[in-house]
């Protein structure tokens, strides 16, 4: 039988929403407007529907769309234990970071690396307790600060993995310390984990993501769209529950 789930992730600067048919994604996309992605949204009957938003509030959101829906928040039941000490704080994403990692890899310690305005480290063990962390910051907030911060440092743009480690002039050592910076950074939290935990599932995800699939070796697996992967499985462990 078929079941359609819908998710919504409504971000400070962007909507994203995911379209699952039994577990498969089927289609992704994103809005900058909310009502165009109400406008989007058309659940048939018997669909099933997951919102979740970091600025507006319950009422807010059943005032905009017509349909019911599951709203996601810090008190909403979840297949894992969230051990992080002031969880009120924690980010709902980060949270289904992490689950919809264990989608794929639920077996095993799994660490899942977010590359969006800021990266973050999530870490969930092999006994389905979210330990917490990391927080650093992104490609582009790494290129502005340089930028904003100096008087003379350019605003630069890396989407590229073509940066040699030797820069020869000013913008190619930005890109190469910006670049290769995040890049030894994810590398060496990778070994710290395994060094302290034995083996761990690495996941990476996020609207950076394709840019450092370079880093990919055995274990690593590249998937943007991981969140919502997790948002679909909240959804699904609370309808089943």
């Amino acid at each position: 039988m078929k079941q359609r789930h819908w998710v919504v992730d409504i971000g400070n600067s962007r909507i994203k929403t995911g379209l699952f048919e039994n577990g498969t994604l089927l289609e992704a996309n994103w809005f900058w407007k909310l009502h165009k992605c109400n406008e989007y949204l058309m659940p048939d009957k018997g669909d099933r529907v997951l919102i979740t938003s970091v600025n507006l509030s319950l009422k807010e959101l059943k005032e905009t769309f017509s349909f019911p829906f599951l709203y996601f928040d810090h008190e909403t039941p979840l297949e894992i234990t969230n051990s992080y000490k002031t969880p009120q704080t924690l980010g709902l994403d980060r949270l289904a970071g992490v689950i919809g990692a264990k989608a794929f890899k639920g077996e095993e310690n799994i660490l899942v690396i977010d590359m969006g305005t800021c990266i973050t480290y999530d870490f969930l063990n092999k006994k389905n307790i979210y330990l917490g962390g990391a927080i650093s910051p992104g490609l582009k907030m790494r290129a502005r600060a340089m930028h904003e911060f100096t008087a003379r440092l350019p605003l630069i743009n890396v989407q590229n993995q073509e940066i040699p480690y030797l820069g020869t002039d000013t913008v190619s050592c930005m890109a190469s310390g910006t670049y290769h910076g995040i890049a030894e950074e994810i590398k060496g939290f990778i070994q710290r984990y395994r060094e302290e935990f034995g083996h761990v599932e690495v996941f990476i995800c996020g609207g950076d993501a394709e840019i450092f699939e370079s880093l990919i070796k055995d274990h690593i697996f590249v998937i943007p769209n991981l969140v919502l992967y997790g948002l679909d499985r909240i959804l699904i462990y609370n309808v089943e529950k």
